[in-house]
């Protein structure tokens, strides 16, 4: 298989979006995002079988510490997987190979990462690929509304008829003004932990800005009784996939279960929009109560020499210790 690469500016985005293995994190509006937040060049490449295109291969490179990188995802990007768009039978092993030689001789990487959702295991280890796992879990949204509610525990079925009891109503949003409320109740979570928030306000506001006029994110938010925003969520979705991409809560109002009401709704809303399978957005046992079975998809790393990867690991150290030391800082020049 061989690649070619293709000038962003002259992509047919509509040719793409037509595949049925396509997701958000995919598309034209989620590039920009991360071309925005992290700094990063968009690479689109046809993957070619002879003269036919048989697929293609989305990702961006930058540069860390003078060593260009190709991420299809990467750490930090809060974009679970990208990968690849193929026609039926072209093999994911095949196309990796391919976007090998792209990153090696056609871009001149040092670093490559490549996660899909549906890779195999043995499609990069193969390879010689170092294979870790984005881990969550996922809901089968072709099943009833009555199946899914039923297939949750019993206590969360009673936390979303509390909800409801209470006076709890759930709104969609599509301001601005939403990424702060966000914002504000998610540093509220990660205090509890001792943690603060691993991104700035500006990621949510410029991920709104690119996705909510596509119509492919949803915006909720859940107002107590008084009216007050004390819940919200965010949550892309894209043909086959909808993703849990954040959730935040005030402390002070969890005992109104807002949290359970939002993702009853949100189940429904893709649902109903035709999306079969819902990404609860990583690990947390919290989830297993909402029905949902542990999933996890490949993740794919090589390096040219092995300093690279070593350094790749301990950036990925030093910024779990930074995340823990700026909650400490914060805490300390916190008034009292």
């Amino acid at each position: 298989m061989k690649y070619n690469i293709i000038n962003f500016d002259q992509v047919d985005w509509q040719r793409l979006d037509a595949f049925d293995d396509r997701t958000v994190f995919q598309t034209r509006e989620w590039l920009h995002f991360l071309q925005e937040t992290r700094k990063a060049t968009p690479v689109i490449a046809e993957l070619l079988h002879g003269n036919e295109v048989v697929g293609y291969f989305t990702g961006l490179t930058f540069t860390r510490l003078g060593v260009k990188v190709l991420g299809s995802s990467f750490p930090g990007w809060t974009t679970p997987y990208i990968g690849f768009n193929l026609m039926p039978g072209i093999s994911r092993a095949s196309a990796l190979a391919a976007v090998e030689q792209l990153a090696w001789e056609g871009l001149k990487c040092l670093h490559i990462e490549v996660s899909d959702p549906y890779f195999s295991e043995e499609d990069g280890r193969n390879l010689g690929f170092n294979c870790e796992f984005y881990t969550s879990y996922r809901t089968d949204l072709r099943q009833s509304e009555e199946e899914l509610f039923n297939k949750m525990d019993s206590a969360c079925r009673r936390c979303v008829r509390k909800a409801e009891k209470s006076g709890l109503t759930i709104e969609e949003a599509h301001d601005l003004a939403f990424a702060d409320e966000y914002h504000d109740q998610l540093k509220d979570v990660f205090a509890k932990q001792g943690l603060v928030p691993t991104y700035k306000v500006e990621r949510v506001r410029t991920l709104i800005k690119h996705l909510e006029p596509t119509g492919r994110i949803l915006l909720l938010r859940a107002r107590d009784p008084e009216g007050k925003c004390i819940a919200t969520g965010i949550f892309p979705g894209f043909k086959k996939f909808c993703e849990f991409w954040g959730n935040a809560s005030y402390r002070s109002s969890q005992i109104l279960r807002p949290n359970e009401f939002i993702q009853w709704y949100v189940m429904r809303y893709w649902k109903k929009r035709g999306v079969e399978v819902y990404d609860w957005g990583g690990g947390g046992t919290y989830k297993e109560k909402y029905g949902c079975v542990p999933h996890r998809v490949p993740w794919f790393t090589k390096s040219r020499y092995q300093l690279v990867s070593t350094l790749r690991n301990e950036a990925k150290k030093m910024f779990d210790r930074k995340q823990r030391l700026l909650a400490w800082w914060e805490g300390a020049q916190a008034p009292t």
